[in-house]
């Protein structure tokens, strides 16, 4: 028989009170908290249960030396910005031509953020020192690396998306906070090698994992959501 969940405000304030972060403490997530949190994000439905996931945990030296890797080759391409044709995402995330209401979302995101930090448009220095602190997973301790086998269909990345979810809430319950990370997906040259990935596998995203830094100004950005009646069409 399956289990009835008997608090639902247990499941929703996981749920709500799941944002990207952007600056976390030093402090150490035991291995077993780790563990944990994947079997439990390992229930994710997928297509005839095909569990198309691929993880690879990065502590200590293996973490480190590929901030140091990546942060080089983000400052490299700063210096020379030819470079940045060394370095293509796998599949396209982001459409080629933005359009309304995306656009519109995602400056509001941007910028929203930006604002919060004192950085403006003509912030170069700061924007990319910002967008570097990506490749530090934002100071936590646990980076994650997810990959797909190639030959996966594109429905795969649906499946993937509720097992990053299942991730990103069971952490929450944990007392533990995530930010999803795109941003390493143009650095897959580098990555894949690094963390022993076949030639057969998809770099599908990064995370950074660990425990929030509360008094970090960054971590009050609460990104909005437009209103239920915004985007459901009820038929009846």
């Amino acid at each position: 028989m399956t289990p009835s969940v008997l608090d639902a405000a247990i499941v929703d304030a996981a749920i709500s009170s799941r944002m990207a972060v952007r600056a976390f403490t030093s402090q150490a997530v035991a291995r077993e908290t780790i563990a944990d949190v994947l079997k439990v994000a390992s229930r994710a439905p997928s297509g005839t249960n095909t569990q198309p996931w691929k993880v690879y945990v990065l502590q200590g030296d293996s973490r480190d030396q590929l901030v140091q890797k990546v942060c080089a080759a983000h400052e490299a391409i700063r210096a020379n910005s030819a470079l940045v044709a060394d370095y293509q995402e796998q599949y396209d995330y982001y459409p080629a031509q933005w359009f309304s209401p995306y656009i519109e979302r995602r400056r509001e995101n941007g910028w929203g953020l930006y604002s919060l930090l004192g950085i403006t448009k003509a912030d170069r220095d700061k924007m990319h020192v910002q967008m570097q602190r990506n490749f530090m997973f934002f100071d936590a301790p646990v980076g994650l690396i997810f990959t797909v086998d190639r030959g996966m269909g594109r429905g795969s990345l649906l499946d993937y998306g509720t097992f990053l979810q299942n991730i990103m809430v069971a952490a929450r319950g944990r007392g533990l906070s995530t930010c999803p990370q795109q941003a390493w997906n143009m650095f897959n040259k580098i990555i894949l090698p690094h963390i022993g990935a076949s030639a057969q596998e998809m770099q599908v995203c990064g995370m950074a994992l660990g425990y929030a830094d509360e008094a970090a100004p960054v971590n009050s950005f609460h990104t909005p959501r437009v209103p239920v009646e915004e985007f459901v069409h009820w038929l009846d």
